[in-house]
């Protein structure tokens, strides 16, 4: 009897990946989609996108891997902080981790040659396929034709005669082929990644420029404006009432600042240490700017634990000095 062959898949949740496992399915194989999460892209379109192919998928959270590749990855960086060779490279070397957990014989994924300038160019998926240490394991469903044969090829695993030929940045055949397989719906391309973003980016980089790249700071980079008050304090301060509830929703032992008397901005500092009184000021001063209702000086508490630690009285700061510290 033929054995049954069956792959996992690194599923982002575009339509790429969805027709990589349709079309798997569809010539007989069984596909395990994967989706390898991290701060910085989560599994809500991956989730919408497997319910929409009726397929299961699998989530494993990679962020310890991850942030350690991002502090220096062998193939840099693209247009901002998106690592992307390293990131798919490791993302394959930890699904093939997974393969004798799941009884799977090989990977799969969604990547069309030259779609993308810095992932998808032939040299860019060899070298993906070098970091992930299991190149010979993966297939590439819509492009394979087009690339050179891997052990599931060579061993008969996989028939490249089933296999696709496209390439390129166009997207008429991934829409002939949504068409054919009944996929009505599916996500718009990219906008998943917060390392693409140029904002989120410019302070992803100051953390790892102070070597405060982790978790319960990386956590604030999608909320409010953010100060470098000195080398070891930053302070974010909330843009309106809801960054003021996000902020607030999130810091467990951080120190927080807020004005007495009337309402206004919320500040959170991240520190890895206990900060000196002249960056409790200067953090201050920078909150009382940003504080609608208040004109001249201000008083500011400073709150650890749900405990009062310290009160200042102060003059805002004048704009030309808050956008020095501005990140």
């Amino acid at each position: 009897m033929k054995k049954k062959y069956r792959c996992l898949a690194l599923f982002s949740g575009g339509l790429d990946s969805m027709l990589s496992v349709v079309h798997m399915q569809r010539i007989g194989y069984e596909v395990i989609p994967v989706f390898f999460m991290t701060p910085f892209f989560g599994p809500e379109k991956a989730k919408k996108a497997a319910e929409l192919i009726n397929t299961e998928l699998v989530i494993r959270d990679i962020t310890d891997e991850h942030i350690k590749m991002l502090q220096n990855p062998r193939y840099g960086f693209g247009r901002n902080m998106n690592p992307c060779i390293d990131c798919h490279g490791l993302m394959f070397r930890l699904a093939a981790v997974m393969l004798t957990e799941f009884k799977a014989d090989f990977l799969i994924s969604g990547e069309v040659l030259g779609q993308r300038p810095m992932s998808q160019r032939h040299d860019a998926l060899n070298s993906v396929g070098k970091l992930s240490k299991v190149k010979d394991l993966i297939v590439r469903p819509l492009s394979q034709k087009l690339l050179s044969d891997t052990l599931p090829v060579r061993e008969g695993w996989v028939n490249k005669e089933d296999m696709l030929d496209i390439q390129g940045r166009g997207r008429h055949r991934q829409m002939q082929l949504a068409e054919e397989y009944g996929i009505k719906h599916f996500p718009n391309p990219g906008g998943g990644c917060l390392l693409t973003d140029i904002g989120y980016s410019r302070k992803l980089r100051d953390l790892i420029s102070f070597d405060m790249l982790m978790i319960e700071f990386i956590k604030y980079l999608k909320i409010g404006r953010h100060f470098r008050i000195s080398d070891r304090v930053k302070l974010i301060v909330g843009r309106d009432n809801q960054d003021n509830e996000n902020l607030e929703s999130i810091s467990k032992s951080e120190i927080i600042l807020q004005p007495v008397s009337l309402p206004g901005p919320m500040g959170v500092i991240n520190s890895r240490e206990e900060p000196e009184e002249t960056e409790f000021r200067l953090a201050a001063r920078v909150l009382l700017r940003y504080h609608n209702k208040l004109t001249g000086s201000g008083e500011v508490v400073f709150i650890k634990d749900e405990l009062e630690i310290l009160r200042i009285w102060e003059a805002g700061l004048d704009d030309s000095e808050t956008k020095k510290l501005l990140i």
